[in-house]
């Protein structure tokens, strides 16, 4: 950011102190307009490629949980932080289990860099900050489990310079169909933590895992907001899970419309669409739905006949100058007994749905990857993903214990253009070392797959200037120590898991 921008800024945030009628999303919708309009700002890609002061290497005393799978030798995998570590800054500060949604921004008060972090469980969204080589120095937490609400899951870091609008992390919860998506200012102050009125109704009540805005390059003046929600088939909520979008005015997260996907041809059965095929399909209103509860919603996608998936936990869309209207979402899937659920996908698949760049409401909507038809060898419940220019990353949560998995939680390299996928990067269970056990298996689940989740895949290549670097989220459930627990000091959830983010270079975009 150039000089007078950071100073513009500086002299905002001192006059908004003395405004208290203005309310914290205000405040970030200004934040992030002053961004857009200094005349010498750079970019943050820009002034990240000039950056030469980064240097990855391990920063955890933890080993990275991680490893590539063959083929994929040339990755360097470096352990960026974990529960265990005290950092110079706030040693008190413990970096809770379960971190998934995740961004990454610069420091606007210097030369560093911050990572936003939920920690599912907690309920809670920490902030880290990192000086210039990408060093973990100081902790604090931004939303408690008092102000989250629900758990929260996967998220997106929305950027005036991608999105047209923020900085502002827009973080998802899931605790049920009465659930809403928080926007969070990623640079607020930590007396907001437990703060619960920053919750954003017009898009609507679900249990959703991630909240995902288009690039402005073609929601065509708009703010466009895919949202997936996490919900499988059940006597209580028959609509299972749907595919979201909220259309407001550009910046505008509270008097937009909510939709929700349909088959123009009818027919709401997921299992009715198989993989080779691809189906016309549009997004239809659900009416007022600002103002109605998680219930009414659910009834009235009953009531259009939108698509029931089965747990739609991620959205991600294709990276790349105009490519942002080919959107990738996963359906989880969901069993009943260790047996499917009719209609449903048990082992999980991944869909692909290309909007019409003249009329975004309308697609074409197709199957990609799917784990039924071998179940237990292909995909196993795909829950984040990670969508660059070239390839989809699908993360996999295993913890559903199917006794017909046969693989831990892989993450899986999807190559866009002929459709080919392999296991990409597995977990590191060392099921045969005694010491190993003792460290990370306190629970002692570690002996069966899919123990382990991946959280947030970050692509931070052009942020600090490094080519081909992403980070990775670990949710490595059976790691369990009391000084994990009460993390953010809210003392609202009792996990005492720990977690890790892992940094890999080389990394094919």
């Amino acid at each position: 950011m150039g000089r007078v921008c950071l100073l513009k800024l500086i002299n905002l945030k001192k006059v908004m102190r003395f405004n208290n009628t203005l309310s914290t999303w205000a405040m970030s919708l200004v934040l992030g307009a002053v961004i857009v309009g200094c005349s010498d700002d750079n970019s943050t890609s820009d002034d990240s490629k000039n950056n030469n002061s980064v240097e990855l290497k391990n920063h955890s005393k933890t080993p990275a949980f991680v490893y590539a799978m063959p083929g994929f030798e040339k990755l360097e995998i470096f352990s960026l932080i974990s529960s265990e570590d005290q950092l110079k800054d706030s040693p008190d500060f413990v970096f809770g289990g379960q971190p998934d949604g995740a961004g990454f921004m610069k420091d606007p008060k210097g030369d560093g860099y911050l990572m936003i972090t939920n920690h599912e469980i907690m309920q809670s969204v920490s902030r880290v900050y990192l000086d210039k080589t990408f060093k973990p120095v100081k902790g604090e937490y931004i939303v408690d489990g008092i102000g989250g609400i629900t758990r929260l899951c996967s998220a997106t870091l929305a950027k005036p310079e991608v999105h047209g609008f923020g900085p502002v992390f827009l973080t998802a919860g899931e605790s049920g169909e009465e659930s809403m998506v928080h926007a969070i200012d990623p640079l607020g102050s930590t007396a907001m933590k437990s703060n619960t009125d920053r919750v954003l109704p017009a898009l609507g009540k679900a249990s959703m895992e991630n909240a995902v805005p288009l690039p402005t390059d073609v929601s065509n003046g708009k703010t466009i907001i895919m949202i997936g929600e996490d919900q499988g088939y059940s006597s209580s909520h028959q609509s299972a899970g749907q595919l979201v979008m909220y259309i407001g005015n550009k910046g505008d997260l509270q008097n937009g419309k909510l939709y929700a996907l349909k088959r123009k041809s009818g027919g709401y059965t997921e299992m009715d669409m198989t993989k080779g095929n691809q189906y016309d399909v549009e997004f239809v209103e659900i009416p007022g739905a600002k103002d109605m509860t998680g219930a009414q919603i659910n009834q009235k996608n009953i009531d259009l006949g939108v698509i029931r998936f089965s747990r739609v936990e991620d959205v991600d869309y294709r990276k790349g100058a105009g490519k942002g209207n080919e959107i990738y979402f996963t359906a989880t899937g969901q069993a009943s007994g260790g047996a499917p659920v009719k209609g449903y996908t048990m082992w999980g698949r991944v869909y692909r749905l290309l909007l019409d760049k003249n009329n975004m409401l309308t697609g074409k909507l197709s199957v990609i990857a799917e784990g039924d038809s071998n179940p237990g060898n292909n995909l196993i419940n795909p829950d984040n993903l990670c969508v660059t220019e070239n390839f989809v990353y699908i993360q996999e949560d295993g913890d559903s214990y199917y006794a017909d998995a046969k693989h831990d939680s892989y993450i899986w390299q999807y190559k866009i253009a002929d459709g080919t996928y392999k296991p990409w990067l597995n977990m590191k269970h060392d099921r045969n070392n005694a010491e190993w056990q003792k460290n990370y298996n306190q629970s002692g689940q570690l002996q069966k797959f899919g123990s382990w989740e991946f959280g947030a895949m970050e692509d931070i290549s052009d942020l600090i200037g490094v080519p081909n670097t992403f980070s990775v989220n670990i949710h490595s459930h059976t790691w369990q120590k009391d000084e994990f627990a009460n993390a953010d000091k809210a003392g609202v959830n009792k996990n005492k898991e720990g977690g890790q983010v892992v940094i890999i270079r080389n990394v094919e975009r």
